[in-house]
């Protein structure tokens, strides 16, 4: 099925990203909390704000689009 989508309609400020994040690279704090766990996800603002850690890829969008966002994917 091939549905087009227009992309003028979007709303940039509903946008977030969601990206794997290395907890070695966290603030040691953070890291204490994510004992046993090599990575975890964050989830940003369109002006690259980090606005949430969380312990999935599915819960990141869970959580995005329980608050009305609209999550992409971030390599």
């Amino acid at each position: 099925m091939h549905t087009q989508f227009d992309f003028k309609k979007l709303d940039a400020d509903k946008l977030v990203y969601v990206r794997p994040v290395a907890v070695a690279d966290l603030p040691e704090d953070v890291r204490d909390q994510a004992s046993g766990i090599d990575h975890i996800y964050a989830v940003h603002s369109a002006d690259g704000a980090r606005i949430a850690l969380v312990r999935d890829r599915s819960m990141a969008f869970e959580l995005a689009r329980q608050n009305d966002f609209a999550p992409v994917n971030v390599h």
